[in-house]
């Protein structure tokens, strides 16, 4: 006999809808075979009731074993040795039905009674169950929405404690009463065959006793294939024995493992929360709006595909897309009117949704297993194994890491000590040719019991409040950027926007390799992971030639505006390309007046590399800018001092003339007094001459002055 089709019966507890439509299958096969095993009752009826009319029942009876491989049975279309069996006893049937007489007793006793308790005992029962069932089921609905509609804000312990009870008794009631019913539905697949071929095998030992020894039509061939029908029959029966015994140790396992998930809220240290699924499925309460400000909760099973958020409805056939959570974000989020919601945002933001989980543990793990599958990890070839590594690297994270000396020692080869460098500009992205990396160790790179910061806080916050002190008359902007500085934004040459979510900052005691950003980036995630902090503010990211602005997606209002020059270093994850970070150096110190050195990370769509080759073309622009603006400056100080040269040239030949015409001057009025006295002529020329002296030193004194 081949192997028969069974309902899983570990699967009750989830009550999922394809558990739901293989149940439906299995009721519809169920009302297949009573309808079959009533018409063959009635066949059998009339062949015990009418003697008269043995051959007419016989031949119907034939017929309609006949017409068993005509018979659409969803579970059995494909079973060949029971319709090649049937179609023997049809044969026989039909060949003994016009001079077999009817023994009214041993009918009664051997064909009449399996069927009539197969049709009586075990068909009724299957109805029976499935009336129980649909009231537990109905029951554990009622229970199940009374619960979830507790109230958040006036939390009544009484009625909490009735809402639990409700659905813990509702719930087991309903899984006890379905593991019942798929035993019956499964043994019900046996019992099928052993109701039609027992009592087809009474009627041929009623008539072999009949006709023993004596009848023309039986043989030795028929009466071992009889034997090995009824060979077959004791094995189909032990096998079901066999599955019954099981599937009822089956029940027993399985309601003493499920008595902790009956609670609707169950304690997570009895049951561990697991953040490393890359799969999963259950029952969840989604959010639509009815209104402007009315909503409604409707339930629907929910499940994972790949990169896809699928729903389906009791049932459906199928499920359908709710939306794609590839590169998406999930945080925890607080409603008004119920517990344990999270909200999903598409990797755009155009779409969101919220859920709501029926408890705790239920919550962490679906917001654990959608930033995993947010993550892709469901495409590597263990995703499992790839994110419990994830997360175990993000446990380890909180512990101090070894140095990044004696992380690459074995790697270096031995060189001499060669003298500190620092750079006092930006690195490049990943990839790119930087320096030789900086033997740093944690404690070099941030100081002990350092926060992270992981909402977004103006940088320059501490030196405006300087700049207010010194400039009160001037009005300044709330959101840090001035007039002058909007103005060059607008006229500058580069213009580049991206969509990033922002992970947090710390402050950092170095700016002079990108291991500082790796670090940051490592401890930041691990803060992330450990706390369940899975909440990102979403910005835009404005690069432009004198500085990075985030702005509001949906304000339009700059939020942090970081100097392009302040900008020392800048760089992507080596792994995940999404992550990138930059260390803004700020000008004021906090108490030791020294430079602060701050990291940034940010999360983007793929485009980490992108932005830091923007970032460095920004820089590269701004650089060319300065040397030309420099340039220009200069030219401008040599043409300054060529036009003062100029005018002290002229200014000395106006001098040089001047010395001239007053030198003519003396000799002309020196000539008519040589006709005087020679002491006259003497003492006149000895004044003149010093007067012209004296001339000649004020004037020369004047432009010495000049």
């Amino acid at each position: 006999m081949p192997i028969t089709d069974k309902l899983p019966i570990e699967e009750t507890l989830e009550d999922s809808p394809q558990t739901r439509s293989l149940l439906g299958v299995f009721e519809e096969d169920t009302a297949a075979i009573s309808n079959y095993s009533n018409q063959l009752y009635h066949a059998m009826r009339r062949i015990y009731d009418a003697q008269n009319e043995l051959s007419a029942a016989t031949h119907l009876t034939s017929k309609l074993l006949k017409e068993y491989e005509k018979q659409r049975f969803p579970l059995g279309g494909d079973d060949e040795v029971m319709t090649s069996t049937l179609q023997q006893f049809s044969k026989v049937i039909d060949e003994l039905s016009s001079c077999h007489a009817v023994l009214s007793t041993q009918l009664a006793d051997a064909m009449m009674f399996p069927i009539n308790q197969f049709k009586e005992r075990d068909l009724k029962e299957i109805l029976t169950l499935k009336e129980i069932f649909q009231i537990a089921s109905n029951d554990h609905d009622v229970a199940i929405n009374r619960y979830s509609r507790l109230s958040k804000r006036r939390e009544n312990e009484k009625t909490k404690f009735e809402a639990t009870e409700d659905v813990y008794t509702s719930r087991k009631k309903m899984h006890q009463t379905m593991m019942h019913y798929f035993c019956a539905l499964n043994t019900i697949q046996y019992k099928k065959k052993s109701a039609i071929l027992e009592p087809l095998l009474g009627y041929m030992q009623a008539q072999i006793n009949f006709f023993k020894m004596g009848s023309e039509n039986l043989n030795t061939q028929l009466e071992e294939f009889l034997s090995n029908i009824g060979t077959s029959v004791q094995n189909v029966r032990r096998e079901m024995d066999t599955d019954v015994e099981n599937m009822q140790q089956t029940i027993q396992d399985m309601e003493v493992a499920s008595e902790l998930l009956y609670i609707p809220d169950p304690d997570p240290k009895k049951l561990p929360i697991n953040r490393n699924l890359t799969r999963k499925a259950g029952y969840l309460n989604i959010r639509n709006k009815t209104g402007l400000v009315s909503s409604s909760w409707e339930r629907y099973y929910f499940f994972t595909q790949g990169g896809n958020l699928m729903s389906q409805a009791r049932g459906d056939v199928a499920g359908g897309l709710v939306m794609d959570i590839d590169n998406c974000s999930v945080m925890a989020v607080d409603c008004e009117d119920r517990r344990y919601c999270f909200q999903i945002t598409a990797f755009d933001g155009k779409k969101s949704v919220i859920l709501q989980a029926e408890s705790r543990k239920d919550s962490e793990e679906w917001i654990a297993t959608i930033n995993n599958i947010s993550k892709r990890i469901y495409l590597t070839e263990n995703p499992e194994e790839t994110a419990a590594r994830v997360n175990q690297s993000a446990l380890e994270a909180v512990t101090p890491s070894p140095s990044f000396q004696q992380r690459h020692e074995s790697m270096r080869p031995a060189a001499p000590s060669r003298p500190h460098t620092v750079r006092t500009n930006s690195t490049g992205s990943v990839g790119s040719d930087n320096s030789v990396l900086t033997a740093l160790s944690l404690d070099s790179i941030v100081a002990p019991d350092t926060p992270i910061q992981f909402d977004i806080i103006s940088p320059v916050s501490e030196d405006q409040s300087g700049q207010q002190k010194t400039q009160s008359n001037r009005r300044t902007n709330p959101f840090g950027e001035s007039g002058e500085k909007s103005e060059s934004s607008e006229d500058s040459i580069l213009h580049q926007l991206f969509i990033v979510r922002f992970l947090g900052s710390m402050e950092v005691k170095t700016d002079e390799s990108t291991e500082v950003v790796y670090e940051i980036m490592r401890q930041i995630l691990a803060a992330r992971a450990i706390h369940n902090i899975f909440r990102m503010t979403e910005s835009h990211l404005l690069v432009t030639c004198d500085c990075l602005k985030l702005i509001d997606p949906q304000t339009q209002v700059t939020r942090l505006r970081f100097p392009l020059p302040n900008v020392v270093l800048y760089a992507t994850h080596q792994e995940n390309k999404r992550l990138f970070g930059f260390v803004l150096r700020t000008a004021g110190g906090r108490s030791e007046g020294r430079p602060v050195s701050v990291c940034y990370i940010f999360e983007s769509n793929n485009e980490g590399e992108k932005i830091c080759d923007s970032v460095g073309l920004a820089k590269q622009i701004a650089l060319h800018a300065e040397l030309d603006r420099r340039a220009s400056e200069k030219q401008k100080e040599i043409e300054k001092v060529k036009e003062k040269q100029q005018k002290e040239i002229s200014k000395q030949k106006e001098i040089e003339k001047d010395l001239e015409e007053q030198s003519r001057l003396i000799a002309a009025s020196s000539r008519p007094n040589q006709a005087g006295a020679d002491g006259q002529f003497v003492v006149l020329s000895s004044s003149q001459s010093e007067d012209s002296d004296l001339g000649e030193n004020g004037k020369k004194k004047t432009e010495s002055e000049a």
